[in-house]
């Protein structure tokens, strides 16, 4: 590791103890030519070291394009896997590699990317830096000793020493609510209101009043005064969950608090000071909603002062062993970890895993209360699985038997369901005639991904309810 310019040298011993602790990782190297411009012929050359590249026409992307026909955030290529992957993030023009109209694909060596009328070519390159990652085996409720949570953990340490609004972005169920408890417990305002709002279980026209409150009177049911999120967090932390779900109509009253630090409750004309941190998250690309218009620019940038990306369980299949010990120490059961040999882990480590580290603590809990890891449960859990299963096992419980079938019936349904709605969570639940929040709830227990309406990582009875860390949500 190298030393600090103009610091004495620390002992031979210290050196040793440092580098036990700390892992060296080459850095990714892509180098991007642009060699058309806005349709202008040019040679600009970028290289650029890290898991993510932006482009785009965004001053804040990593690649910016002047060109009016390339969208803010047009794509990104990201490091996975060792290789490099380019996806679309929404754009208006799409994105074509080698000639290709492409949403997802993966780049070799080299390619041409067009946007708008820009051409830019991309190639690999072999690492020339290195990053210093810390052997943390935990972040508090959080555990995972692979590179990418390492990685989390490294940043998140930083991310906690300061006061800036942050952005936890990720897939359901890997954890979201518990790394904005993490960041807050580790803050200056650990000791200060830590409260909760979940933006995709409230009703649209009752979010402004959960957010920043009602004086009595101010609609049809408003019986007496009433403070939101916001003034109940004063001097503390507001953490708003599934931020992307927050209704367009009110995101210009949420940067108002967010710029003036002041807030208005429902009805009321009087402004009110507060002085609150603001931790969001979601499931969805906020970079694709600001593309599409469905979230305002300067709202996200507002929110994602520095954003953390929690990695999905199949990125981090390493933690599957640390994560199934951990489950087991809550569920009161370590013994139980017989249950789950070497040739166990590694067949679980072929599973996708769509419901992230969720679904993997409801399967460890699954397999503790039947006493077995056998495939009839294995084939209720995976995702592909066409319908109920067909075999009857005389060992499994009646109601535990009937409960795997329902519960591989609702995922295969809602699946088909969501595809058929194109991710639309009104229109499917017009479709299957129930609630919207009902389906919201199913969606949820499942950990599916519905693209537009996407729920939340949890629906709470109670927007300012205390956070769990049980490591349910991890």
């Amino acid at each position: 590791m190298p030393e600090p310019p103009g610091e004495p040298r620390p002992p031979a011993q210290t050196v040793h103890t440092v580098r036990q602790l700390i892992e060296s990782v080459a850095i990714p190297r892509v180098t991007v030519t642009v060699e058309r411009e806005g349709g202008i012929a040019v040679q600009r050359t970028i290289v650029h070291d890290g898991d993510l590249c932006k482009i785009g026409s965004h001053a804040s992307n990593d690649v910016v394009l002047r060109d009016p026909m390339v969208s803010r955030f047009h794509c990104r290529l990201v490091r996975e896997d060792g290789l490099w992957r380019l996806r679309d993030s929404g754009s208006m023009n799409g994105t074509s590699l080698d000639s290709v109209r492409i949403r997802d694909a993966d780049l070799h060596s080299e390619g041409l990317l067009s946007v708008g009328e820009s051409v830019v070519r991309i190639r690999a390159g072999a690492p020339q830096k290195e990053d210093f990652v810390p052997m943390l085996p935990s972040f508090g409720a959080l555990v995972g000793t692979s590179l990418p949570m390492r990685r989390l953990f490294a940043l998140l340490e930083k991310i906690a020493q300061s006061d800036i609004n942050v952005l936890i972005e990720g897939e359901s169920g890997t954890g979201k609510e518990l790394v904005a408890t993490e960041i807050m417990q580790r803050s200056a305002r650990a000791d200060k209101p830590f409260v909760v709002v979940d933006c995709g279980a409230i009703s649209p026209n009752l979010v402004e009043s959960e957010l920043f409150g009602h004086i009595r009177g101010a609609f049809t049911g408003a019986d007496r005064d009433r403070i939101g999120a916001f003034e109940a967090a004063d001097g503390g932390t507001v953490f708003l969950d599934e931020i992307g779900e927050l209704p367009i109509e009110l995101q210009p009253k949420l940067l108002r608090a967010l710029e003036a630090r002041e807030i208005r409750r429902v009805g009321e004309t009087k402004a009110r000071r507060v002085n609150v941190r603001v931790i969001s998250a979601t499931n969805r690309d906020l970079e694709r909603e600001v593309n599409k218009g469905r979230f305002r620019e300067d709202l996200y940038f507002r929110l994602a002062v520095i954003s953390a990306r929690v990695p999905s369980l199949r990125e981090r299949l390493d933690d599957l062993l640390i994560l199934t010990r951990t489950f087991l120490q809550q569920l009161g059961v370590p013994e139980e970890e017989r249950l789950f040999p070497p040739a166990v882990i590694g067949e679980m480590a072929k599973h996708d895993w769509p419901g992230n580290v969720r679904e993997l603590r409801n399967y460890v809990e699954r397999s503790v209360v039947l006493q077995s890891v056998n495939l009839t449960l294995r084939r209720g859990m995976n995702a592909s699985s066409a319908g109920p299963v067909n075999g009857i096992d005389l060992s499994v419980p009646f109601r535990l038997a009937k409960d795997a079938v329902i519960d591989s019936f609702e995922r295969s349904y809602l699946s088909q369901l969501l595809e058929a709605a194109g991710g639309n969570m009104s229109k499917a639940a017009r479709m299957a005639g129930m609630d919207r929040m009902y389906l919201h709830r199913l969606v949820q227990k499942h950990g599916l991904r519905g693209g537009k309406g996407n729920v939340g990582d949890s629906i709470r009875p109670s927007p300012f309810g205390a956070a769990h860390g049980d490591g349910s949500n991890q």
